[in-house]
């Protein structure tokens, strides 16, 4: 179904603002650790020690261990070619020493100091290599800090990368003191994140993409920003440039934790490295936001160099509004953006009876392998819904619009068109497309799993060999595509696919890929093999793949489709027009070639499984109500007006002929309608208010007018459609009249006059078309 083009466009570059001068706006220590060049020099060291041959290598490892001979207590080899005060860190090597050259300290042959690793592969090897190089640079590091908080980190790490090399294990924080990251939730990132929603989500398109780009921004400086030493943050404090409030032992804490797990191992890449804004939260943003901001400030104000004017005004804009927002929400103790749950705007409205319980299948330990969609989950989601359906009152009040009917009508209706039995009258129409579907995963005839490659642990044996049947039916459904590139999207650890099963055997399925930061999954295959198409497979799929992600609190799919697939997507709910801000997905979606870009929004009300089911439903007790509605007589009294001499009345003033159904004819429009229509035009054009809207805006009046009304409306083009004969019912004039008060309220602010002369227009034509005896 989806065939696409080769991998295009790589990770997003924010380029609102010079990220990479941004973060160089940090606090400078005396023992900094590598910048970025001295980093591209450490990555170039691991590079050439990787290429030595083996027995140069074997000399490096020795250095850092233990001679293996009974009683002896020499803790590194020590090369007997090597002046002494060079030492055993970092000195350029005289002669390279071979296996049987004696110790200069112990003066036992190398070979006792590398017997242990004479059967250990050569990725082993280069792995402890660039852990050596790792060792050497916190030395140097080590003996350059001056600070004693900062320092006391670097030995601890220090010991701990040169013991990983003793014991040929890897290095791993686990100081009890520190704990494991994440140290907080939700994270700094998640919080931003929910703050651009929370904030801003309401603003333009123009002004919500500026605030997303500022957000990353701002999250990249927090990333690359080092922080100030304890010492200095408390001669802050007591200063008062920091907050009095701020825990000077919380902040040494943290401030080792960021050591450890975000900056030593940026250069020291030996250790796991951690993004600050994903393991840190709100305490450590409060201790440091007021220095970051000023910083970043002065940084963004004295910047000029390289940067365009319109961006570098754009940053300088929004960039303190988004501050200002962000500090309140920060010192804020009940913000909702700090909530774990939080989830934009809450969800109200006409589906909420369709809610039901999750799904009661859960994720195993890889977080994803196995998750299933049998018959039972089925059965129990159906039961769900009958019980919503069943007329219990919800706990929460409900709001009652007129007309409604009663609930017991309701209920007597729904008994009947649940009850084939009950039902009277022709055949149902054409059943749903997945209702075939629907009946056999019922029966158990068909499965549906969510099944990914992991690495730990490894999959189950029945995954792989599904996984091995996905790759075989995307392959053969989509021959554009390169069997090697389905091969590794498939096995991916990242991404995860939608089986679906029949007889043990994949038939079908949709290979994704999840970005719960973003708030969106990309589709990257979708197909259903050749012999089972056309039987509701392909859109029970995807229904599936909807209640999936809903529970996931993923709202957004996106997916690249070529001329063949988008018909298919566009039935599931897929749109050309984009939604979602594009800073969401740019970087992130792979781009393909000769493929259109398309959206599909959920709404977590809906049960999409069940969705077709339940509108069939809503339907046949629409139309069971109308007939009920038909059938009760109901007698008018007989027209009177004549006998006043009124020679003739407009056919849909008779009483209770339009409730019968009846229907004005197309291009039906009486004369006298059009002549009141022209006199109501005719007050709104004396009417003092309103000479704003008497001609089209101009351009040299409101440039950017066009920009924000799309569909502009006034009283001259209002006449020259009344002499055309355009107004076809009295519906579209009212409809155009309104459009004029709309778009003069959605331009101006209430302050000024035109919104004023718009409110006055507004009640002066409504009081004309109730005088004309039109209700709307």
């Amino acid at each position: 179904m989806l065939a696409q083009g080769p991998l295009r466009s790589e990770r997003m570059t924010i380029t609102c603002a010079k990220l990479g001068k941004m973060s160089a706006v940090r606090t400078s220590h005396s023992g900094d650790a590598p910048a970025g060049s001295s980093r591209h020099r450490i990555s170039q060291k691991k590079v050439q020690v990787r290429a030595w041959p083996r027995e140069k290598k074997l000399e490096k490892l020795a250095l850092y261990s233990t001679c293996n001979e009974e009683g002896c207590s020499c803790n590194g080899y020590k090369n007997p070619h090597q002046p002494v005060s060079q030492g055993a860190h970092g000195g350029a090597q005289v002669t390279t020493a071979t296996l049987i050259d004696p110790c200069r300290s112990c003066e036992h042959p190398m070979t006792q100091h590398v017997t242990q690793l004479s059967t250990v592969e050569s990725a082993e090897i280069d792995r402890l290599l660039c852990t050596v190089v790792d060792v050497e640079n916190m030395f140097v590091c080590l003996h350059k800090e001056e600070d004693a908080d900062t320092k006391q980190v670097y030995l601890y790490l220090f010991k701990l990368l040169r013991n990983s090399v003793l014991q040929r294990t890897r290095p791993i924080v686990q100081e009890s003191s520190l704990g494991t990251p994440p140290f907080e939730s939700p994270s700094i990132a998640k919080a931003v994140h929910n703050l651009t929603a929370y904030k801003f989500s309401h603003l333009s398109q123009k002004e919500a993409n500026a605030m997303n780009d500022l957000a990353l921004m701002f999250l990249n400086c927090l990333n690359c920003w080092r922080l100030e030493t304890p010492a200095k943050h408390a001669l802050k404090v007591q200063s008062g440039q920091a907050r009095a409030e701020d825990d000077i032992s919380y902040y040494r804490t943290n401030y080792n934790r960021w050591l450890c797990f975000c900056h030593v191992p940026a250069f020291c890449d030996s250790l796991p490295y951690h993004k600050p804004t994903n393991i840190f939260g709100k305490a450590h943003l409060r201790s440091t936001f007021q220095t970051v901001r000023r910083q970043l400030m002065d940084k963004l104000e004295t910047e000029n160099e390289h940067n365009l004017s319109e961006k570098r005004e754009m940053v300088l804009s929004y960039f303190p509004k988004f501050l200002s927002a962000l500090e309140q929400e920060v010192y804020t103790d009940s913000s909702p953006i700090w909530d774990p749950d939080f989830s934009g705007v809450p969800n109200v409205g006409s589906f909420e009876k369709l809610n039901v319980a999750a799904l009661a299948s859960a994720v195993s330990a890889d977080g994803y392998t196995s998750l299933t969609f049998g018959p039972e989950a089925t059965k129990r989601r159906g039961a769900d819904l009958d019980t919503a359906s069943s007329g219990a009152p919800p706990p929460s009040k409900r709001l009652r619009i007129e007309g409604d009917l009663p609930m017991d009508q309701v209920l007597r209706v729904l008994e009947v068109v649940t009850e084939p039995s009950e039902m009277v009258g022709p055949a149902i129409g054409e059943a749903a497309r997945d209702e075939a579907a629907r009946k056999e995963e019922r029966q158990g005839i068909i499965e549906f799993h969510v099944i990914g490659n992991t690495l730990r642990p490894p999959p189950d044996t029945k995954s792989l060999e599904w996984l091995v049947g996905l790759q075989n039916v995307f392959s053969h459904q989509l021959p554009r595509m390169p069997k090697e590139y389905i091969t590794r999207l498939v096995f991916d650890p990242k991404h995860r696919t939608l089986a679906l099963i029949k007889d043990n055997n994949v038939i079908g399925g949709i290979c994704f890929r999840m970005f719960p930061s973003q708030g969106f999954t990309e589709i990257v295959f979708c197909a259903v093999t050749s012999s089972e198409q056309v039987k509701g497979y392909g859109t029970h799929l995807m229904n599936h793949l909807k209640d999936y992600h809903v529970k996931h609190n993923i709202n957004y799919f996106l997916t690249y489709a070529d001329e063949f697939a988008t018909g298919y997507f566009k039935k599931q709910g897929f749109s050309k027009e984009i939604s979602l801000a594009k800073s969401a997905y740019l970087g992130y979606i792979k781009d393909y070639e000769g493929a259109t870009l398309m959206e599909c929004a959920l709404d977590p009300r809906i049960v999409y499984t069940e969705f077709t089911h339940v509108i069939r439903q809503q339907k046949l007790m629409v139309k069971a109500l109308i007939a009920q509605q038909q059938k009760t007589v109901r007698s008018y009294p007989g027209l009177t007006c004549f006998k006043d001499g009124v020679k003739h009345i407009p056919v849909e003033q008779i009483s209770g002929l339009c409730e019968a159904g009846w229907k004005p004819p197309e291009g039906f429009f009486a004369e006298n309608v059009d002549s009141q229509l022209r006199s109501i035009l005719n007050h709104m054009k004396a009417y003092p208010a309103a000479w704003p809207f008497l001609k089209p805006v101009e351009k040299h009046e409101a440039p950017d007018y066009h920009e924000y009304i799309k569909y502009p409306m006034d009283l001259r083009t209002i006449n020259e459609r009344l002499k055309n004969k355009y107004y076809l019912n009295k519906r579209i004039f009212y409809a155009d009249m309104m459009r004029i008060f709309d778009n003069c309220r959605t331009y101006n602010s209430p302050e000024t006059e035109y919104y004023r002369c718009a409110n006055s227009c507004e009640r002066f034509f409504q009081g004309k078309w109730k005088e004309a005896g039109f209700y709307e």
